[in-house]
């Protein structure tokens, strides 16, 4: 018995155990089919994890490129291949509809760098950035691109035979089979709310998540907003260099390219020509027609210029009726011919209502008349001038000035100025100057500078960079009046300067906050005089320029200062500082005052005509300020 019971309780145990070894065999599988799942769904959430990251760096790589100063063709060019590389596609491009001649196109204007693409311009027989196709639409381009909607299949040959009909479907079909291409996709893409194109995908998998439809939407959007950035920058960019009346360049496009072309003449000891050119009679045509008319009548010349120059000229408006012409390797010869061309173009017009018109030239040439750029465009303008004294309607070479230039004489006078101490500045910052002046040598840009600096010693409100401006604005205003060559050289260097005499007035009075007194504002109407008399009239050929100086501030109705003239008394050239002065003056901060706007200080200048100034200046002055770049 006791044998049987022990047997019994033996028995019991082992099936116990048994039992255990079952339900802890079980139990491991589950926990092991469990580590499976979990393992697979990391495994799945880590791959998942790796495309997003991929598609934020591909995202981000479009967004510094579309940040940097790269053409939008290098920028497309290479969304499109970090989308092929980096998210593991067999192909992709960006093909472009456009209309023309009634016709709808495609073109392909970016596309990945892979084996698809070199095997498809073998078989297309041209690259692909050639191929033109004429296209007109399919149900897929009517259904989806239309309707921006992406459009997947996998049926690819029957789609892109739409877009590539001159190749055989056969050699399609064997072409995807090939590069084991499995679907295509369509992504539209939109720009300035109308249909731009296509985003183009071919895939090695056959299906598409909907994460992925996403995240392709996405990027599609980047790439149209780097096409619309594009686009804004190069109209931004052609505005910035082109004149909005006659589509030719403007006048600071015209100035950084005859540097350049100067440079290039350097190195190639090669020639090129200026022409000056400048429309006739303007004055009376908008006296008689109206300001539109004279408008039509420039714009003719832009005309004209544009259909007689070659690929390689430069023809720029440089304000009002004033045209340049840079003609690259062109000796005065070649420049004379070219120039009567254009003249006898110009006469040939007949424009309704106004009739003929037409334009006095001048030509120069750079080895020929000077090796400075400077003194290059001042020659040419000087000989188109004399085509205009002349009696118009011809064109004028240019002769070498074996007189002292108005660039020397505003040269030597500023370094007699800083070296023999005639204001008070102090010694260390008299010499800095004048060894900056030295360094800067004889030419505008350097006279400009220190002009400029001198000014903001005394005026801190000052904008650096105004005295060139001021310069070129009366440059324009005397052409107006017919102010001969002379004048005009005597016009430039008053304006560098005519408010020198300022620096011998204690700052804290030129900068007082407070009402200035009667003898304080005495000592401040003292300064042309200061100028005219204590500084400059010691200096050598200042004589013609002093009475200019002098004047300055002299009122059209005889309340200026110091001498009490008015009108026709007052030097023209004086009226002209004391205008220009003016404008730029109102539009700097004052103690008592905000600077105020361009178009606020032009309705206060309105507001003087006939008190402060000359209502004909005025009229002339502000129809440069609204016609040209300034």
């Amino acid at each position: 018995m006791d044998f049987l019971k022990k047997l019994k309780e033996f028995n019991k145990q082992i099936n116990d155990l048994e039992s255990g070894i079952y339900l802890g065999e079980k139990r491991y599988k589950e926990i092991y089919e469990l580590n499976k799942k979990l393992e697979a769904e990391i495994e799945k959430r880590t791959k998942d994890l790796e495309t997003a990251n991929r598609q934020m760096l591909t995202l981000q790589h479009i967004l510094d490129m579309m940040t940097a100063s790269k053409p939008i063709s290098g920028v497309l060019n290479a969304i499109v291949n970090s989308l092929q590389t980096e998210l593991g596609y067999l192909h992709s491009c960006i093909m472009r509809t456009f209309i023309e001649d009634g016709k709808q196109y495609l073109e392909v204007i970016a596309h990945s760098d892979d084996d698809f693409s070199s095997k498809i311009q073998l078989e297309m027989n041209l690259p692909l950035y050639e191929a033109r196709v004429s296209y007109q639409g399919t149900e897929y381009y009517d259904n989806y691109l239309k309707n921006n909607k992406i459009y997947h299949t996998n049926n690819f040959s029957e789609c892109l035979y739409n877009f590539l009909p001159e190749i055989n479907p056969e050699n399609l079909d064997q072409l995807f089979k090939n590069t084991g291409c499995k679907s295509c996709i369509l992504i539209p893409l939109t720009t300035d709310k109308s249909h731009y194109g296509s985003l183009v995908i071919l895939s090695k998998r056959e299906a598409t998540t909907d994460a992925e439809i996403r995240f392709l939407g996405l990027f599609a959007r980047q790439i149209e907003l780097a096409i619309t950035i594009s686009n804004l920058f190069q109209a931004v960019k052609s505005q910035a260099i082109s004149d909005p009346l006659t589509g030719l360049y403007n006048r600071r496009y015209f100035e950084d390219f005859i540097k350049k072309e100067a440079l290039r003449a350097n190195r190639q000891n090669q020639k090129f020509s200026i022409i000056g050119l400048d429309l006739d009679y303007l004055k009376q045509i908008n006296d008689k027609y109206g300001h539109n008319y004279g408008d039509i009548a420039i714009k003719t010349i832009g005309d004209v210029l544009k259909n007689n120059a070659r690929s390689v000229d430069i023809a720029a408006r440089i304000g009002g009726e004033e045209f340049n012409v840079i003609l690259p390797g062109i000796d005065s010869e070649g420049a004379m011919i070219a120039a009567e061309r254009i003249r006898k173009a110009i006469e040939n017009q007949n424009i309704p209502t106004i009739g003929k018109i037409t334009a006095s030239l001048g030509v120069a040439t750079y080895f020929e008349q000077t090796d400075d750029v400077d003194e290059l465009m001042e020659l040419a303008d000087h000989a188109m001038y004399q085509s205009k004294h002349d009696g118009r309607n011809r064109v004028t070479l240019a002769k070498p000035t074996k007189e002292i230039s108005w660039q020397e004489v505003a040269f030597n006078t500023f370094m007699d100025i800083l070296a023999k101490h005639r204001v008070p500045l102090e010694s260390e910052v008299s010499d800095n100057i004048s060894k900056k002046l030295e360094t800067l040598g004889i030419n505008n840009d350097g006279l400009y500078t220190i002009s400029d600096t001198l000014i903001k010693l005394y005026n801190p409100n000052y904008t650096l960079g105004n005295t060139k401006t001021k310069v070129l604005l009366a440059n324009s205003l005397a052409k107006r009046f017919d102010l001969p060559k002379d004048k005009i050289d005597n016009l430039k260097v008053a304006i560098l300067l005519y408010d020198i005499g300022n620096i011998m007035i204690p700052k804290d009075l030129l900068q007082k906050k407070t009402p200035l007194t009667e003898e304080e504002k005495d000592k401040i109407k003292s300064h042309p005089m200061i100028a005219a008399r204590e500084i400059l009239e010691p200096i050598s050929g200042m004589n013609t320029i002093l009475p200019i100086i002098e004047n300055h501030h002299e009122n059209w109705d005889g309340t200026g200062y110091p001498n009490e003239l008015s009108g026709e008394q007052i030097p023209l050239e004086s009226q002209m500082i004391l205008l220009i002065d003016a404008y730029f003056a109102l539009q700097e901060p004052r103690s008592y005052r905000k600077a105020l706007e361009k178009e606020s200080a032009i309705e206060v200048i309105k507001g003087d005509a006939g008190k402060k100034w000359n209502p004909k200046l005025v009229e002339e002055f502000i129809s440069i300020l609204n016609t040209e770049d300034f």
